[in-house]
C-alpha cells in the first residue's frame, strides 16, 4: 500500500493524494478530515485514525477500512463498494445509500440507514455489530439493515422510533424485541428459517471480517421488520 501521512492536511489535499496515488493507500494520523474516498471506484483505502463526516460519500466501488471509529454520515449516498469500521460510527450512516456494504464492529448513532434504497440489481447492506440509536431505518425504501447487539445483552438493541416511515426493504434485529415499540405501518415478527437462510451469507461475510463465530451469532432470536404494504406512506408523498 502507498503510505500517506495526512496529519495537517485538509480533506481536499487528502483526496487529491488518493486520486493521484498509483495503487491502494494507507492513511496515517487521520483526524477529522471529511469526505475521504468520496466517489472513488478502484482502490482499497486503509485509514488509521478517525475520519470525519461523510467518509466514502458517493463511493462507487472502492473498499475503505477504518482501524477505529468514524464520525457522521458514513457511506452517504454510496453506490457500490464496501466500508468496514473496526469501531463505532456517528449518526446518519448510509444516508440514501443505494448499493454496497457497510460493516460496523461497534455501535451506530441516530438515523442509521435513513432513506436507504434499492434499484434494479443494487441492494445495499448494512450490518451493525453493537446497538443502533433512535430512528433506525427511518424512511427505509430498500436494502437490508441488520443489528446484532453483540456484547450488549443487557441493553436494548435499538433506540426509540425504529422504522419510522419505512416503506421498503427489510430489517433484522438479533433480539426478541419485546421492549421495542414499532410503528403500526410495519410488521415485526420472529424470523423464520427462510429468513435466517436469507441473512446467513451476509452475516457470514461480516463474521469473516471481524473474526466472529457465525454459529454463535445465529444461535439467538432474530426479529424481522418489513413494511405492511408496498408503500404504506404513499399518501405522505403523492397527491390524491
Amino acid at each position: 500500500m502507498v503510505p500517506i501521512d495526512v496529519s495537517g492536511m485538509d480533506y481536499q489535499a487528502v483526496n487529491s493524494r488518493l486520486q493521484t496515488a498509483s495503487g491502494d493507500c494507507e492513511l496515517t494520523n487521520c483526524c477529522g478530515q471529511r469526505f475521504i474516498g468520496a466517489g472513488m471506484a478502484d482502490r482499497k483505502i486503509l485509514i488509521r485514525g478517525t475520519p470525519g463526516n461523510a467518509l466514502g460519500a458517493y463511493l462507487n466501488g472502492a473498499e475503505i477500512t477504518v482501524c477505529g471509529n468514524a464520525q457522521d454520515a458514513v457511506g452517504d449516498t454510496m453506490n457500490a463498494g464496501k466500508i468496514v469500521v473496526h469501531g463505532s460510527i456517528g449518526d446518519a450512516a448510509g444516508y440514501a445509500m443505494r448499493g454496497g456494504q457497510i460493516f460496523v464492529k461497534g455501535n451506530a448513532g441516530y438515523r442509521a440507514g435513513i432513506h436507504m434504497k434499492a434499484y434494479q440489481d443494487k441492494a445495499p447492506r448494512m450490518v451493525i455489530g453493537g446497538t443502533a440509536g433512535s430512528f433506525l431505518g427511518e424512511y427505509q425504501a430498500g436494502g437490508v439493515i441488520a443489528v446484532l447487539g453483540l456484547g450488549k445483552e443487557n441493553r436494548r438493541i435499538v433506540g426509540n422510533f425504529p422504522c419510522t416511515g419505512m416503506h421498503g426493504g427489510k430489517m433484522y434485529l438479533r433480539s426478541a424485541c419485546e421492549d421495542i415499540l414499532f410503528p403500526p405501518q410495519v410488521t415485526a415478527r420472529p424470523a423464520t428459517e427462510a429468513d435466517r437462510r436469507e441473512i446467513y451469507n451476509l452475516l457470514l461475510a461480516y463474521c469473516a471480517v471481524f473474526a466472529y463465530d457465525i454459529n454463535a451469532i445465529m444461535d439467538a432470536p432474530f426479529t424481522v421488520i418489513t413494511p405492511d404494504t408496498a408503500n404504506p406512506y404513499r399518501q405522505m408523498y403523492v397527491a390524491n
